[in-house]
């Protein structure tokens, strides 16, 4: 258990390590901020190759962790991890899309117009989408091979997962001005 609590802990906190402290600071309107000719906070510029790395990094991870937080048996493990490594090849393409529309919204959020706009949360909310149908269709694959309860465990951390990446890579990102 102890093990289980380590790692998740190691990941929450690097996701908050990994906020830039503009990002953190938003949360805290000061006097400048709240003023109406206050300019917007200037966030750190993430390259691809620091995102890149990032991503690899969770991605090496996250099947750390997921072995932490899952108890297999030797036969459970040995039909688990071809599948999960399956799993886990098709998501990084869904997480692939949601990287390419944060770049192209990081490139455009400056002078995003009305249309640009709705077209990234459109984008946004269909790879939201494909990653929730993603999983339903894999976890009959899942159910197949473990008890229930090891699925609800599989599924629950690959979801935190999921979330604590999406995290660390959005808050690369700056919030768009609603002028």
């Amino acid at each position: 258990m102890t093990r289980r609590i380590h790692a998740a802990y190691l990941l929450a906190a690097g996701a908050l390590v990994a906020t830039p402290v503009a990002v953190r600071a938003q949360a805290t309107p000061t006097t400048a901020t709240k003023t109406a000719t206050a300019a917007p906070a200037t966030l750190p510029t993430a390259t691809e190759e620091d995102i890149q790395m990032l991503r690899a990094d969770i991605r090496a991870k996250r099947k750390q962790v997921m072995a932490a937080n899952i108890t297999l048996t030797a036969d459970e493990a040995t039909k688990f991890w071809p599948l999960f490594d399956e799993y886990t090849a098709e998501v990084k393409k869904v997480n692939d899309k949601r990287w390419a529309m944060m770049k192209d919204y990081a490139a455009t959020y400056k002078q995003l117009t009305d249309s640009q706009a709705i077209r990234h949360v459109e984008v946004s909310a269909a790879v939201d989408a494909e990653l929730i149908a993603l999983r339903a269709k894999w976890l009959p694959q899942f159910q197949k091979l473990l008890p229930p309860k090891k699925v609800v465990q599989f599924y629950q951390v690959d979801r935190r997962l999921d979330l604590l990446m999406n995290i660390q890579i959005s808050s690369l990102i700056p919030i768009v001005a609603a002028n």
